[in-house]
C-alpha cells in the first residue's frame, strides 16, 4: 500500500498558508473597502482606542512549520549556499514595502515619527523608475554612434564597368589567358590588389604605359623575335566594357610572353640537343607586371628582358644594317673559270688574270679603287679572301665555283638567319657571365671559332687557339660551369666510354697496343677495369688541366700534340678542348684568383715534374662555353662561322616550323651510362701494372691519331711504377 500520509500533510501545510494570506490580505484592505460611515460611527471609533498597525509582511509557506519532511538527497555546495540565500529573501522581504500599503485614513492618525523608515529595494526586487524625457535640444546634441567606413574604390567612375568585367574574366577563364600557373596567379593578385581597375586604358584611352608595352611588341622583330607571337589587340574597336576588358587581359598576355622568351628565349636549349646545360633563368611574373606598369618608360622596361650582353647588342645592330638594304638587288656573279692572284716572287713578276665579271665582283665586295678594271689583282683577291674568311669557306683567295655560289645567295637572308638563332643562343647564357669578387671575371669559348678569351673589367685580358671536339657523338657540349682549380702534372684516368669504344677494340686487335702507349691497365677493388696514364711529358692531358666539374665529364688540357693548332678547322677531340698556350692561361687565370701570388708562366712551369699539384682558386671564376656562328670583332665587322654543329640548321627549321610556345617545353634527354667494363678480350691479362709484350707494329701510333686527332711522338716507358702523390696549394 502506497503511504499517503506525508504528501497528505504537505498539502495541508500549503492549504493553511494560502489560507493565512487571504485572512491577512482581507484585513488590511477592509477600512479601505468599507462603505462610508455616519457621525455617530465615528465618534464611538474616535473614543475606542485602536492599536497602531505595524507594517508587516504577508505570512509565507515558511512560517508554517510543518510536523515532518521527506528525507531528501542534495548537492552539499548547494546547501551550503542555501542559508545565504533564504538570508537574501528575508531581508528582501523585510525591505520591500507592503502590497497595499496603510489607507490614508490611518496614515493621518499616525504620528509622524512612528513612521517607519523606507529603504532602496535591491535592484532585483523592483524596477527602477523610468527616467524623464529629456529635451529635444539635449537629444539634438548628443552624437550619434559612429558608422563602420567603407573602403575608398581604387576605381574611377568611368572605368568600373570595366573592372567588373575583369573580376568575371579573371574569375571564369583566367586559364584561357594564362596558361602558366605562375603567371595566372601573378596577374589575378596583380588585377585583386587593383580592385581589378584596368591599367593599360582609363575612361577607354590607351594610358602611357600600354603605348609603351604596344612599342616594343612592335618592335620584336628587332630583337630577333617575331612580332606573331606578341598580338596586340584592337583598342579602337573595343568600344564596350566587355572588349575593353578582353583587350586588356590579352596584352597582358602579350607583355608576359614577350618578357619571358625575350629572357630565357623561344626555344628551350633540351629542344636542340642533350649536350646542352645552362642555368635556367625564368622570369618572376610578379616584378614584371610591377616593373612594366610603374615604369616612366614601359618600353624599355619590357626591353630590359632582352640579353645585356655587348655581343648581343652588337648583333642586334647588324641585324638592324642587314635589313636596312631593304630590296636593294643583290648583284650576281657569273659563273666561269677560276681566277687567282699570285704575289711577285724574287724572279717572277705578279701574275693577274683578266675578266670580264671582275667589275661586277670589285661592286659586289665594295672595292671603289679601279672600279671599271677587269684585273684580278691584289686588292680583288684580298677582299675574296675575307669574303670567303666571313663565310666560313677556305680562305686562300681565289675565286671558285663554291666562292661564287656563296656570292650569289642573299647574304642579308642567310646572315640574318644566322644572327637571328645565335642572338637567341645568347638567350640562354646567364646574365651575368662573370663574378663580380674578381672584377666579373670569367672565360668564354667560342666552338665555330676555336678560340678561348679571359675577360675581366669587360675587357679581354688574354686569349689563346683551342681544339674542340668532333662533330657527333664527340661533339663539345654547351655549358656554364664554375673552375674551381688547376691540377699541374695530371693523370689521365681513361673515361669508361673511351675504353668501350676505343680501347677494348684495340686490346682485341693488338694486346700490346696500351703497353706501346704508355699506358697502365689494373682493375679497381670492385674487379672492373682501369686503365691510366701517368703525369709525364706524353700525358694525353699533356702538363695541365683546367677543372671545372660538369655531367658530362669534360674539361680543358695541354696536349703534347701541338700541331693541331695551325689548322683554320681544328674540331679534333673526344669532347675535352685542348688549349694552345697552358702555361700562359693558368698563369692568367691564377693571377686572378690569386693576385698576390705574382703567378708567371715560368713559376708554372717549373712544378712540371712526375706528382700532381692541385691549385685551389678561392673564388671558381666561371668557364661559358658557346655556339657563336656570328659575332662582331673588334674592328665592329660581321664575322660568320662554319656551322660545324649543324646547330644553326637545326634551330631555324624548330623556329620556322613549330610554334614558339611548344618549343619552351624541356625534352629530356637519355644519357649513354657506361658501367666500367670487367671482361678483357682474350689474351689481354691483369697482373699488377699491365707491362704487355714488346711485339711490333706495322703503324704503332694509328691507334694514338686516331684517338687524339694527330701524330703522337713515342713516350718513354717508364723504368717502375712509382707510388702516385698528390699535392695541394
Amino acid at each position: 500500500m502506497r503511504d499517503h500520509s506525508t504528501g497528505r500533510r504537505g498539502f495541508e501545510g500549503v492549504l493553511m498558508a494560502v489560507a493565512a494570506t487571504f485572512l491577512t490580505v482581507s484585513a488590511t484592505s477592509a477600512p479601505a473597502q468599507s462603505p462610508t460611515r455616519s457621525p455617530a460611527d465615528l465618534a464611538i471609533d474616535a473614543a475606542v482606542p485602536v492599536p497602531t498597525p505595524v507594517d508587516l509582511p504577508p505570512p509565507s509557506i515558511g512560517d508554517f512549520k510543518l510536523d515532518s519532511a521527506p528525507p531528501s538527497v542534495t548537492d552539499p555546495t548547494k546547501n551550503a549556499a542555501a542559508p545565504a540565500k533564504a538570508e537574501d529573501r528575508k531581508d528582501a522581504t523585510a525591505a520591500a514595502p507592503s502590497a497595499a500599503g496603510p489607507s490614508n485614513d490611518t496614515a493621518a492618525t499616525t504620528p509622524a515619527t512612528d513612521a517607519p523608515k523606507t529603504e532602496a529595494p535591491p535592484a532585483t526586487a523592483a524596477a527602477p523608475a523610468a527616467e524623464p524625457a529629456k529635451p529635444a535640444t539635449e537629444q539634438a546634441a548628443s552624437p550619434k554612434p559612429a558608422e563602420p567606413q567603407q573602403p575608398v574604390s581604387k576605381v574611377a567612375a568611368a572605368d568600373q564597368p570595366v573592372a567588373d568585367q575583369l573580376r568575371d574574366l579573371l574569375a571564369k577563364s583566367a586559364s584561357r589567358y594564362f596558361e602558366r600557373k605562375v603567371e595566372r596567379s601573378a596577374v589575378e593578385k596583380f588585377y585583386e590588389a587593383r580592385d581589378y581597375a584596368p591599367v593599360w586604358t582609363s575612361a577607354g584611352a590607351l594610358t602611357a604605359p600600354a603605348k609603351g608595352v604596344i612599342a616594343r611588341l612592335k618592335d620584336a622583330a628587332a630583337d630577333g623575335l617575331d612580332p606573331d607571337d606578341y598580338p596586340v589587340p584592337n583598342f579602337t574597336a573595343a568600344t564596350s566594357p566587355e572588349t575593353l576588358a578582353e583587350a586588356e587581359l590579352r596584352l597582358t598576355e602579350s607583355m608576359m610572353d614577350y618578357a619571358r622568351q625575350a629572357q630565357s628565349g623561344r626555344m628551350h636549349w633540351s629542344q636542340v640537343s642533350g649536350d646542352i646545360q645552362y642555368p635556367e633563368h625564368p622570369i618572376d611574373p610578379a616584378q614584371v607586371l610591377a616593373k612594366v606598369t610603374t615604369a616612366a618608360d614601359a618600353s624599355a622596361a619590357l626591353d630590359s628582358y632582352n640579353p645585356p650582353h655587348k655581343l648581343y647588342r652588337e648583333l642586334k645592330k647588324k641585324l638592324a644594317e642587314l635589313r636596312g638594304e631593304g630590296d636593294r638587288p643583290v648583284v650576281k656573279i657569273a659563273e666561269g673559270a677560276t681566277l687567282r692572284y699570285v704575289p711577285a716572287q724574287k724572279r717572277r713578276a705578279e701574275a693577274t688574270m683578266d675578266d670580264p665579271r671582275v667589275p661586277q665582283l670589285r661592286a659586289r665586295l665594295g672595292v671603289t679603287e679601279n672600279a671599271d678594271s677587269t684585273a684580278y689583282d691584289a686588292t680583288v683577291a684580298e677582299a675574296v679572301l675575307k669574303f670567303q674568311h666571313s663565310a666560313g669557306l677556305n680562305a686562300d683567295g681565289v675565286l671558285g665555283d663554291r666562292t661564287v655560289q656563296a656570292m650569289n645567295t642573299p647574304k642579308r637572308d642567310r646572315a640574318i638567319d644566322t644572327i637571328i638563332v645565335n642572338m637567341e643562343r645568347w638567350r640562354w647564357l646567364p646574365r651575368d657571365l662573370g663574378v663580380p669578387a674578381l672584377g666579373d671575371a670569367y672565360v668564354i669559348l667560342n666552338i665555330p671559332d676555336y678560340t678561348l678569351k679571359v675577360m675581366q673589367h669587360g675587357a679581354e685580358v688574354w686569349s689563346t687557339r683551342v681544339v674542340v671536339g668532333k662533330p657527333g657523338k664527340h661533339a663539345t657540349p654547351l655549358l656554364t660551369e664554375t673552375m674551381k682549380y688547376i691540377t699541374v702534372n695530371p693523370t689521365w684516368n681513361v673515361p669508361p666510354s673511351i675504353i668501350y669504344n676505343e680501347y677494348l677494340p684495340a686490346l682485341q686487335q693488338d694486346p700490346t697496343v696500351l703497353d706501346r702507349m704508355g699506358l697502365k691497365l689494373s682493375r679497381n677493388r670492385d674487379g672492373s677495369i682501369h686503365i691510366s696514364q701517368p703525369p709525364g711529358e706524353a700525358n694525353a692531358l699533356g702538363r695541365i688541366r683546367f677543372n671545372f666539374p660538369n655531367k658530362f665529364l669534360v674539361y680543358q688540357h695541354d696536349t703534347p700534340d701541338k700541331n693541331l693548332f695551325g689548322r683554320d678547322e681544328r674540331a679534333y677531340s673526344h669532347g675535352c678542348m685542348r688549349v694552345q698556350n697552358p702555361d700562359q692561361y693558368a698563369a692568367t687565370l691564377l693571377n686572378i684568383a690569386m693576385p698576390d701570388k705574382s703567378y708567371t708562366p715560368t713559376k708554372v712551369r717549373s712544378m712540371y715534374g712526375r706528382s700532381e699539384v692541385n691549385l685551389n682558386f678561392p673564388t671558381p671564376i666561371p668557364v661559358n662555353i658557346t655556339y657563336q656562328t656570328a659575332f662582331v670583332d673588334d674592328a665592329g665587322k660581321l664575322q660568320l662561322r662554319k656551322d660545324i654543329y649543324g646547330r644553326d640548321a637545326q634551330m631555324l627549321a624548330l623556329l620556322k616550323n613549330v610554334k614558339s610556345k611548344n618549343l619552351e617545353a624541356v625534352v629530356a634527354h637519355s644519357q649513354p651510362n657506361y658501367t666500367r667494363p670487367t671482361r678483357l678480350p682474350d689474351g689481354v691479362s691483369v697482373a699488377g701494372d699491365y707491362t704487355g709484350s714488346s711485339g711490333a707494329s706495322s703503324n704503332p701510333f694509328s691507334f694514338f691519331e686516331n684517338l687524339f686527332g694527330g701524330p703522337q711522338p713515342r713516350p718513354q716507358q717508364p723504368a717502375a711504377r712509382n707510388q702516385r702523390r698528390v699535392y695541394t696549394r
